[in-house]
Protein backbone atom coordinates (compact mmCIF):
# COMPACT_ATOMS: atom_id res chain seq x y z
CA UNK A 1 0.00 0.00 0.00
CA UNK A 2 1.44 3.56 -0.86
CA UNK A 3 -1.35 6.04 -0.74
CA UNK A 4 -4.19 6.17 2.14
CA UNK A 5 -7.52 7.15 -0.09
CA UNK A 6 -10.62 8.77 1.57
CA UNK A 7 -12.20 5.80 2.76
CA UNK A 8 -8.98 4.10 4.62
CA UNK A 9 -8.49 7.67 6.12
CA UNK A 10 -12.03 7.74 7.53
CA UNK A 11 -11.43 3.81 8.61
CA UNK A 12 -8.81 5.22 10.50
CA UNK A 13 -10.29 8.01 12.07
CA UNK A 14 -13.59 5.84 13.15
CA UNK A 15 -11.50 3.67 14.86
CA UNK A 16 -9.87 6.95 16.94
CA UNK A 17 -13.64 7.97 17.67
CA UNK A 18 -14.31 4.18 18.66
CA UNK A 19 -11.20 4.37 21.10
CA UNK A 20 -11.32 7.77 22.70
CA UNK A 21 -15.88 6.54 23.07
CA UNK A 22 -14.55 3.58 24.95
CA UNK A 23 -12.49 5.40 27.00
CA UNK A 24 -14.66 8.42 27.69
CA UNK A 25 -15.79 7.80 30.98
CA UNK A 26 -12.14 7.18 32.38
CA UNK A 27 -11.25 10.66 30.92
CA UNK A 28 -14.14 12.16 32.09
CA UNK A 29 -12.74 10.86 35.30
CA UNK A 30 -8.92 11.87 34.99
CA UNK A 31 -11.19 15.58 34.06
CA UNK A 32 -13.15 15.62 37.13
CA UNK A 33 -10.24 15.42 39.43
CA UNK A 34 -8.70 18.93 38.04
CA UNK A 35 -11.85 20.20 35.63
CA UNK A 36 -15.08 20.11 35.20
CA UNK A 37 -15.72 16.25 33.91
CA UNK A 38 -16.59 16.67 30.48
CA UNK A 39 -13.15 15.96 28.48
CA UNK A 40 -14.11 12.41 27.76
CA UNK A 41 -17.56 13.47 26.44
CA UNK A 42 -16.39 16.29 25.02
CA UNK A 43 -13.77 14.18 22.75
CA UNK A 44 -16.28 11.04 21.80
CA UNK A 45 -18.78 13.76 20.48
CA UNK A 46 -16.02 15.63 18.61
CA UNK A 47 -14.67 12.62 17.14
CA UNK A 48 -17.69 10.98 16.05
CA UNK A 49 -19.16 14.36 14.29
CA UNK A 50 -15.84 13.75 12.67
CA UNK A 51 -16.24 10.55 11.37
CA UNK A 52 -19.80 11.29 10.08
CA UNK A 53 -18.50 13.81 7.89
CA UNK A 54 -16.16 12.17 6.50
CA UNK A 55 -17.91 9.18 5.55
CA UNK A 56 -20.25 11.56 3.60
CA UNK A 57 -16.97 13.60 2.10
CA UNK A 58 -15.55 9.94 0.97
CA UNK A 59 -18.86 8.52 0.04
CA UNK A 60 -18.67 11.95 -2.86
CA UNK A 61 -15.17 10.52 -3.91
CA UNK A 62 -13.04 13.20 -2.57
CA UNK A 63 -9.05 12.30 -2.16
CA UNK A 64 -8.23 11.58 1.34
CA UNK A 65 -6.03 14.92 2.04
CA UNK A 66 -9.33 16.99 1.49
CA UNK A 67 -10.59 14.83 4.16
CA UNK A 68 -8.82 16.67 6.90
CA UNK A 69 -9.72 20.45 6.66
CA UNK A 70 -13.44 18.62 7.10
CA UNK A 71 -12.59 16.94 10.01
CA UNK A 72 -11.27 19.98 11.80
CA UNK A 73 -14.24 22.31 11.26
CA UNK A 74 -16.82 19.55 11.79
CA UNK A 75 -14.96 19.16 15.04
CA UNK A 76 -15.44 22.54 16.00
CA UNK A 77 -18.80 22.90 15.42
CA UNK A 78 -19.74 19.61 17.31
CA UNK A 79 -17.31 20.73 20.18
CA UNK A 80 -17.20 24.33 21.82
CA UNK A 81 -15.20 25.74 24.85
CA UNK A 82 -11.61 24.81 24.44
CA UNK A 83 -11.43 21.57 23.04
CA UNK A 84 -12.82 22.41 19.80
CA UNK A 85 -10.50 25.49 18.71
CA UNK A 86 -7.39 23.12 19.79
CA UNK A 87 -8.43 20.24 17.39
CA UNK A 88 -10.16 21.53 14.95
CA UNK A 89 -6.35 23.39 14.34
CA UNK A 90 -4.81 20.66 14.70
CA UNK A 91 -6.64 19.08 11.44
CA UNK A 92 -6.52 22.13 9.79
CA UNK A 93 -2.62 22.20 10.20
CA UNK A 94 -2.42 18.78 9.00
CA UNK A 95 -4.70 20.04 6.01
CA UNK A 96 -2.16 22.33 5.21
CA UNK A 97 0.58 19.42 5.10
CA UNK A 98 -1.03 17.21 2.45
CA UNK A 99 -2.52 18.32 -0.90
CA UNK A 100 -6.22 18.27 -0.83
CA UNK A 101 -6.14 16.74 -3.88
CA UNK A 102 -4.32 13.94 -3.34
CA UNK A 103 -4.27 10.67 -1.52
CA UNK A 104 -1.77 10.73 1.70
CA UNK A 105 0.95 9.05 1.31
CA UNK A 106 1.34 5.95 3.85
CA UNK A 107 4.88 6.99 4.70
CA UNK A 108 3.90 10.17 5.58
CA UNK A 109 0.85 9.95 7.76
CA UNK A 110 2.99 9.65 11.14
CA UNK A 111 3.36 13.22 10.01
CA UNK A 112 -0.05 14.12 10.96
CA UNK A 113 0.99 13.70 14.92
CA UNK A 114 3.57 16.73 14.17
CA UNK A 115 0.88 18.52 12.44
CA UNK A 116 -1.67 17.72 15.63
CA UNK A 117 1.22 19.08 17.92
CA UNK A 118 2.20 22.51 16.00
CA UNK A 119 -1.81 23.31 15.92
CA UNK A 120 -2.24 22.65 19.05
CA UNK A 121 0.36 24.98 20.44
CA UNK A 122 0.19 27.28 17.83
CA UNK A 123 -3.31 27.54 19.03
CA UNK A 124 -3.34 27.27 22.74
CA UNK A 125 -0.42 28.97 23.47
CA UNK A 126 0.47 26.44 25.97
CA UNK A 127 4.33 25.59 26.46
CA UNK A 128 5.50 22.13 27.68
CA UNK A 129 5.28 21.27 31.69
CA UNK A 130 2.18 22.93 31.44
CA UNK A 131 0.30 20.13 32.33
CA UNK A 132 -1.64 20.22 29.09
CA UNK A 133 -2.14 17.61 25.96
CA UNK A 134 0.89 19.27 24.22
CA UNK A 135 3.19 17.54 27.03
CA UNK A 136 2.15 14.56 25.58
CA UNK A 137 1.39 15.75 22.21
CA UNK A 138 4.92 17.52 21.97
CA UNK A 139 7.12 14.75 22.49
CA UNK A 140 5.21 12.47 20.13
CA UNK A 141 5.87 14.51 17.50
CA UNK A 142 9.71 14.74 18.49
CA UNK A 143 10.05 10.69 18.17
CA UNK A 144 8.26 10.79 14.75
CA UNK A 145 10.35 13.05 13.03
CA UNK A 146 13.74 11.28 14.70
CA UNK A 147 11.87 8.02 13.78
CA UNK A 148 11.84 9.15 10.40
CA UNK A 149 15.30 10.78 10.36
CA UNK A 150 16.38 7.02 11.03
CA UNK A 151 14.47 5.54 8.29
CA UNK A 152 11.72 3.88 10.56
CA UNK A 153 8.51 2.77 8.47
CA UNK A 154 5.79 4.54 9.37
CA UNK A 155 4.13 2.12 12.20
CA UNK A 156 7.01 2.13 13.74
CA UNK A 157 7.11 5.85 13.77
CA UNK A 158 3.54 5.97 15.51
CA UNK A 159 5.32 3.13 17.71
CA UNK A 160 7.98 5.86 18.74
CA UNK A 161 5.18 8.69 18.78
CA UNK A 162 2.69 6.48 21.76
CA UNK A 163 5.94 5.80 23.66
CA UNK A 164 7.00 8.92 23.77
CA UNK A 165 3.50 10.33 24.40
CA UNK A 166 2.86 7.78 27.14
CA UNK A 167 5.85 9.20 29.13
CA UNK A 168 4.48 12.44 28.56
CA UNK A 169 1.36 11.66 29.81
CA UNK A 170 2.30 10.04 33.22
CA UNK A 171 5.10 12.96 33.64
CA UNK A 172 2.32 15.41 33.89
CA UNK A 173 1.70 13.97 37.31
CA UNK A 174 4.43 15.88 38.26
CA UNK A 175 3.35 19.06 37.13
CA UNK A 176 1.68 21.82 38.28
CA UNK A 177 -1.47 23.32 36.05
CA UNK A 178 -0.51 26.68 35.06
CA UNK A 179 -3.37 27.10 32.17
CA UNK A 180 -6.91 26.34 31.64
CA UNK A 181 -9.23 24.66 34.42
CA UNK A 182 -7.17 22.73 36.36
CA UNK A 183 -4.55 26.11 37.27
CA UNK A 184 -7.04 27.37 39.53
CA UNK A 185 -5.85 24.21 41.82
CA UNK A 186 -2.15 25.05 41.55
CA UNK A 187 -0.64 22.76 44.12
CA UNK A 188 -3.44 20.65 44.15
CA UNK A 189 -3.37 19.86 40.50
CA UNK A 190 -0.25 17.28 41.34
CA UNK A 191 -0.20 13.61 41.69
CA UNK A 192 -3.12 13.76 38.81
CA UNK A 193 -2.90 13.06 34.99
CA UNK A 194 -3.85 15.42 32.47
CA UNK A 195 -6.82 14.12 30.74
CA UNK A 196 -5.88 16.21 27.18
CA UNK A 197 -2.40 13.96 27.70
CA UNK A 198 -4.62 10.71 28.24
CA UNK A 199 -6.75 11.67 25.36
CA UNK A 200 -3.17 12.43 23.27
CA UNK A 201 -1.83 8.87 24.02
CA UNK A 202 -5.63 7.31 22.88
CA UNK A 203 -5.41 8.90 19.66
CA UNK A 204 -1.99 8.10 18.30
CA UNK A 205 -2.52 4.15 19.99
CA UNK A 206 -5.72 4.76 17.55
CA UNK A 207 -3.86 5.58 14.41
CA UNK A 208 -1.38 3.28 14.97
CA UNK A 209 -3.84 0.29 15.46
CA UNK A 210 -5.38 1.71 12.42
CA UNK A 211 -2.70 1.93 9.82
CA UNK A 212 -1.65 -1.87 11.08
CA UNK A 213 -4.80 -3.03 10.27
CA UNK A 214 -5.13 -1.72 7.24
CA UNK A 215 -1.13 -2.71 6.13
CA UNK A 216 -2.03 -6.20 7.21
CA UNK A 217 -5.17 -6.69 5.59
CA UNK A 218 -3.60 -5.71 2.50
CA UNK A 219 -0.44 -7.92 3.46
CA UNK A 220 -3.02 -11.07 3.95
Amino acid sequence: MTNLNATQMTELLRIVSMRIDEASAELGALDGAIGDADHGNTMARGFAAVVTACVEAANQDVKAGALLPIAGRSFLNAVGATTGPLYASAFLRAGQAFDAQQDIPVDRLPEMVVCFCDGIAQRGKATPGDKTMLDAWGPAARAVTEAQLNGAGPVACLDAALEAASEGREATRAMVASVGRAARLGERSLGHVDPGAASAVIIIAALREGLANLLQGEAS
